[in-house]
């Protein structure tokens, strides 16, 4: 069955390839060759990156839907390809021009600052799950709701006049629409296209309701405040209270005016500090009083349980929760009934090292268990659990990690997910065995282009969509069979060679390099090489991009790293440009992490050290000409390990760096750093202040005085220990700017300023 669909497929695509309505939007080539220029950094979306995104199949499977930009800008619309016909169109556009930076609301900004969002036009749109056969989308505008049908016009079914509407989703049946407008949470009944007001006694500044608040959105990886119950008769929400967090005030020191429009107040809980306080309720969507979950429940008496990290609904209308201690050493999964607000803790997961979140927890319809993500071993893998939250055994086993769970087939047995088994550097999907083997079973990997996989499978467990990209292939869509990964089709092709901006700028991807740290562990690296002919051969003058610090890797089979347009135009004049993800960076196990703990600052600028080390033993690198640059933790890293290391190092761009952690935020830091008072030293040593005496080399640092994410306070603190130590800095500031300058002038400034440091200071 499985072999004949896809030959059908097959040969529809085959008779319709001349039509130029056949598959989804093509980029064109172009044989036009122009310098390499500042603009080209700065310029999105990213060469190859205007492909398809936020794919998903429509409810009855007919229809594969997706984000793109026909003019390859960040204006994004709504397309459909129909698999009947094998033919794509535009199914939806917005009617006023969509999402744009000068139309935002003040809560939509930060929403996007945390989403670290680009895109404009559309940037979401949920399919509306019926009994009916209408295919009908919600887009989400800031002039309000929009529905779409294939057959009629936009309707904008909820405006934003008076208020921004904030964060709406359907339910699950499509009847309702769940939204945040004045900081409460409401229900539209679609069919009678009435409102109703679930919640009450938000202000707004000390209370919200339904909103995930900034610790959430910004560190947990937890954008949503509310959940629809799997009936659609209720809502799970949460109410944030900040009442005992001190305001942090952030003055708009760029504006004309000096009134209350000047300034701004955020409830920014930092480290050792108070944090705000989270209950969690359930509503019925019809209206009535809220019962409030007894998050308490399961406890030993420790008042340690801090954080409101994820919630879920299981079968039977059963909420679960995962509750993380402040120490992020033990997190508990609470099940409750919503009648009553009773619950008991069905597991606990506890490590000395920390805790990492996950999206992993999946209920099960039969039998009430559960799958979860365990890293006991050292690794993410998964385990079955029965409804008690007793284990069953494991499912995945090994020294890799599963990454994400996307599909689960209880009738045949499997379960698919995605992880690193081939490697830290890729991300494939693989499939297993839902109920555990003896031994475990190796997983069967499905994914056959080698690189970064995103993928979405169809409701049927039939197909699946597979969004992939690698060093040598820029983002490319196809659609392939779940039972053995065999190609159905191609929905969108694109070679470097057609690409006009990679072919224009001959950009080239950089190598990839394995070297040890000075304790034996294997770092990887990536290398961006002048062309020889151009510039002879090496040693060259060096930049050292850097990221470093937990939850991110910087090295990895994806077309990001090709694109990445500093390191090119760096190569393009001459710069050997190399990164490196040190011990405590993401996908390599809780061991590699943990280089990390109470230690920030040490081990990740000795691993650094030890690149800068291996380029110059290579005779890549020329010794006394190597710089770094990061930008973040990066930023952080960049200027304490010029300070540490004045003999290696001859400059540095340090982008809103933390210069010392008891200034950033609870979550983040107490997770890998502790508290301020449990270690000081740590605290001390990890502090960039306590190095610049023995600063030698060039320092840039650049800032937005509006960063409410990284305070231009760490800035400002570091600028007084260099003037107290009598060093040399040079400051560039954004007025206007959060934690990354946006608009294109701001972009093209700041590029330019970082060129003429480098050239003159390297």
């Amino acid at each position: 069955m499985q072999s004949g669909e896809t030959s059908v497929y097959n040969k529809k695509l085959k008779l319709s390839s001349s039509s130029s309505s056949s598959s989804m939007p093509q980029p064109l080539p172009s044989d036009a060759q122009v310098p390499f220029s500042i603009d080209n950094i700065v310029e999105y979306p990213l060469p190859g990156y205007a492909s398809p995104t936020c794919v998903t199949f429509s409810p009855d499977d007919n229809l594969i839907s997706y984000l793109f930009s026909p003019d390859q800008s960040l204006n994004r619309k709504v397309f459909i390809f129909d698999l009947t016909t094998c033919k794509q169109q535009l199914f939806f556009t917005p009617p006023d021009g969509g999402l744009g930076e000068d139309n935002l609301s003040e809560q939509e900004k930060f929403r996007r600052e945390r989403l670290r969002e680009r895109g404009l036009g559309v940037t979401s749109y949920e399919w509306v799950k019926t009994s009916s056969k209408k295919t009908t989308i919600m887009v989400p505008l800031p002039a309000g709701i929009y529905f779409m049908d294939r057959s009629l016009q936009p309707q904008l079914k909820l405006s934003s006049d008076s208020s921004p509407i904030v964060d709406p989703h359907l339910s699950p049946d499509g009847t309702m629409l769940a939204y945040i407008k004045n900081h409460e949470l409401h229900a539209l009944d679609l069919l009678y296209n009435r409102s109703k007001r679930l919640t009450s006694g938000a202000n707004g500044t000390t209370k919200m309701h339904a909103v995930a608040e900034y610790i959430a959105q910004e560190e947990m990886d937890r954008k949503n405040g509310y959940w629809w119950s799997p009936d659609s008769k209720c809502i799970a929400f949460t109410e944030v209270d900040s009442s005992e967090i001190p305001l942090y005030r952030i003055m708009h020191q760029g504006k004309s005016t000096v009134g209350l429009e000047a300034q701004e107040d955020h409830a920014y809980p930092f480290a050792g500090a108070s944090n705000v306080k989270v209950r969690l309720g359930v509503v019925p969507v019809i209206g009535g009083p809220v019962t409030w979950m007894d998050l308490s429940c399961g406890g030993d008496g420790n008042t340690d349980e801090e954080y409101l990290a994820r919630v879920n609904w299981m079968r039977g209308n059963i909420l679960v929760t995962q509750i993380l201690n402040r120490s992020h050493s033990k997190l508990k999964l609470l099940k409750f009934d919503i009648k009553t607000g009773q619950g008991k803790c069905i597991l606990v997961e506890e490590h000395e090292m920390w805790v990492n979140l996950h999206d992993c927890f999946t209920p099960l319809d039969k039998g009430g268990g559960f799958l979860w993500a365990s890293e006991k071993t050292g690794f993410r893998h998964l385990y079955l659990h029965d409804e008690d939250g007793f284990c069953i055994g494991p499912i995945t086993q090994g020294e890799w990690m599963v990454e994400q769970i996307v599909g689960v087939n209880e009738a045949s047995g499997f379960i698919y997910f995605t992880g690193t088994l081939d490697g830290p550097l890729e991300c494939h999907l693989y499939r297993a065995k839902l109920f555990p083997q003896n031994p475990v079973e190796k997983p069967v990997k499905l994914t056959r282009e080698k690189g970064k996989h995103v993928v979405v499978l169809d409701h049927k467990m039939q197909k699946f969509v597979d969004s992939y990209d690698s060093l040598d292939s820029p983002p490319r869509v196809l659609l392939c069979s779940l039972h053995d990964g065999s190609l159905i089709m191609s929905l969108y092709e694109q070679q470097p060679s057609t690409i006009p901006r990679v072919k224009k700028l001959q950009l080239e991807p950089p190598k990839i390099y394995q070297i040890q740290a000075k304790d034996g562990t294997v770092l990887y690296g990536a290398l961006y090489k002048p062309d020889e002919e151009k510039f002879g051969p090496p040693p060259y003058n060096t930049m050292i991009s850097m990221y470093g610090g937990p939850g991110v890797q910087l090295v990895s089979d994806s077309w990001a790293n090709t694109v990445d347009m500093r390191a090119q135009y760096l190569r393009s004049k001459g710069i050997l440009v190399w990164k490196m993800d040190n011990r405590g960076s993401s996908r390599r196990g809780l061991a590699f992490e943990a280089a990390l703990k109470h230690n920030f600052g040490r081990f990740d600028a000795e691993d650094q050290v030890s690149g800068a080390e291996w380029l110059i033993k290579e005779g890549l690198a020329n010794s006394g000409h190597i710089g770094l640059y990061g930008w973040s933790y990066g930023g952080y890293l960049s200027a304490i390990t010029l300070s540490r290391f004045p003999d290696v190092f001859k400059c540095a761009v340090s982008g809103a760096p933390v210069t010392s952690w008891d200034g950033y935020d609870s979550f983040y830091t107490e997770k890998y750093m502790g508290t301020p008072e449990e270690n000081e030293s740590g605290y001390s040593f990890g502090s960039v202040m306590n190095h610049v005496s023995k600063l030698d080399g060039k320092l840039l640092l650049v800032h937005g005085l509006i960063d409410e994410n990284v305070h231009f306070r760490h800035t400002a603190r570091l600028v007084n220990a260099l003037v107290g130590a009598r060093k040399g800095y040079e400051l560039l500031i954004f007025p206007d700017a959060r934690h990354m300058p946006r608009p294109l002038k701001d972009r093209l400034y700041m590029e330019e300023r970082i060129w003429d440091f480098i050239q003159r200071s390297l």
